[in-house]
């Protein structure tokens, strides 16, 4: 007979407590550093493009000095956000307080960290390669001189930054889990089962990525990159560990 044992899940637990300890200060760093230092634009993901690209570009007067692509921000991004935009990081904080203390409690520590930061890799992988394909139609246009298709296509070189795409690792993760939880939504009068939450957010983003709305600047794949990974990773490892079935 299986035994099943509640655990509380502490309001704060230490992987969840110092993330949002990070992501804070690294709010605070842009903002306190934007007089001096284009400190925003080292830290976001810059989409890799081919160097004839970054040429034309430089001549159009269209991308800076500091709008390349570095290493390191396939990490560094994942703590920034929109220093414009309060909204931003409040509320990937509060996502990742609300689910990632569930996942910390049931995991540990140096696993949800793991899972954590896998999350925020796969989706810089998934945007990295979406915007890779668009550059390489946008240097077509260029080649072209297609100038309204160059206006239209300029999204493709616009970096990313913010904990979304974990997050969203983080929000699969939990629904897999724990499908049938209930959750209340803004907007939304009734509560909807973590499940079907999951796949309406990433419908959303599915259809956003695709569509390429003018004026929405969000990142939808890396969304999706995120809650893949997060998706699968969870997968694997409750295929691997019949010891924990939640």
């Amino acid at each position: 007979m299986s035994e099943f044992r509640f655990t509380r899940p502490d309001n704060f637990p230490p992987i969840v407590k110092n993330l949002i300890i990070i992501n804070v200060l690294m709010y605070v760093a842009q903002l306190t550093l934007a007089a001096r230092f284009p400190f925003t634009e080292w830290v976001m993901l810059w989409p890799l493009m081919p160097e004839k690209l970054q040429g034309l570009l430089a001549e159009a007067g269209v991308m800076n000095s500091t709008g390349h692509f570095r290493p390191y921000q396939l990490l560094t991004h994942m703590f920034a956000h929109a220093p414009q935009t309060l909204f931003h990081i409040v509320f990937n904080m509060f996502t990742l307080w609300m689910f990632g203390k569930v996942l910390e409690t049931v995991w540990g520590g140096p696993r949800f960290l793991v899972f954590y930061l896998a999350c925020g890799l796969g989706a810089a992988a998934l945007h990295l390669t979406v915007q890779y394909i668009r550059c390489q139609e946008l240097l077509s246009s260029f080649t072209a001189g297609d100038i309204v298709a160059v206006q239209q296509q300029l999204g493709a070189v616009s970096p990313a930054l913010g904990a979304s795409g974990a997050v969203m690792g983080v929000m699969a993760a939990f629904a897999y889990l724990f499908p049938n939880t209930e959750l209340y939504i803004m907007f939304i009068p009734v509560p909807v089962k973590a499940k079907w939450a999951m796949l309406g957010l990433a419908a959303i983003d599915l259809f956003g990525g695709v569509a390429g709305v003018s004026g929405d600047n969000i990142a939808h794949f890396a969304h999706l990159g995120g809650a893949l990974t997060g998706f699968l990773m969870v997968l694997y490892w409750n295929k691997t560990n019949r010891q924990s079935l939640y």
